[in-house]
């Protein structure tokens, strides 16, 4: 196994981890027409992939020219559900990088807690991370915020430079930078390499690459 060169490493779980956020998209357009405001699946990737509740409902807000009630998308909650139980599958080569790290690891998402757990459960992920979950819900402010990253290396005793952070949205990768961390942006998935590229971040496409590309932080 490669040994990494930092002291903890924090991966995003939608995108990441789980091959979740094709299966998002599709159905957070039809929630969008539903609601009267559509927005084309382009859209959606451009504004939406990472963000936080609060970005994705102002958004939407904005569209419809009204506000919505508290909690509107729970109603929506069970056709995600529904999906993922259907479709979801780990990222492709996302064991193969949990199995070559030695540093220890853990997952910061603008996920719920619940939504998290489930999505680790169905894709078999769970046993990697030792209950090392932390989610928006345990911070004033998600991503693109640093605090989430901040609140996972504190909890987990790392000082925010020794901590690498896997992400693949801009925002994601936006609050690692704000963290101090050093950020790996993955566009295997949906946002394209362009809106990952910047100070402090490496940009890859392969999954298995993870543990040398961390490796590499030290030459």
């Amino acid at each position: 196994m490669t040994r990494s060169p930092v002291e903890l490493v924090i991966f995003d779980c939608d995108g990441v981890l789980v091959d979740s956020e094709r299966i998002c998209v599709k159905v957070d357009a039809m929630i969008m027409a539903e609601l009267g405001c559509p927005f084309t699946e382009a859209e959606i990737i451009e504004r939406f992939v990472g963000s936080s509740d609060e970005v994705y409902t102002a958004a939407v807000e904005q569209r419809l020219g009204r506000r919505l009630e508290k909690g509107w998308q729970r109603k929506y909650e069970h056709l995600y559900r529904t999906a993922f139980d259907a479709e979801l599958t780990a990222v492709d080569g996302i064991v193969e990088a949990l199995n070559g790290l030695t540093a220890p690891v853990c997952v910061a998402s603008n996920g719920d807690h619940d939504g998290i757990r489930r999505n680790l459960e169905i894709t078999a992920l769970t046993d990697h991370f030792a209950g090392n979950v932390f989610s928006a819900q345990d911070v004033a402010t998600g991503k693109p915020a640093p605090d989430l990253f901040l609140h996972a290396a504190r909890s987990m005793g790392v000082d925010p430079g020794r901590c690498a952070v896997i992400e693949d949205s801009a925002y994601g990768v936006q609050a690692a930078r704000a963290a101090g961390m050093r950020a790996f942006g993955y566009c295997g998935g949906l946002t394209p390499a362009a809106r990952l590229e910047g100070p402090r971040t490496t940009v890859f496409d392969d999954m298995r690459e993870l543990p040398a590309l961390l490796a590499a932080l030290t030459r």
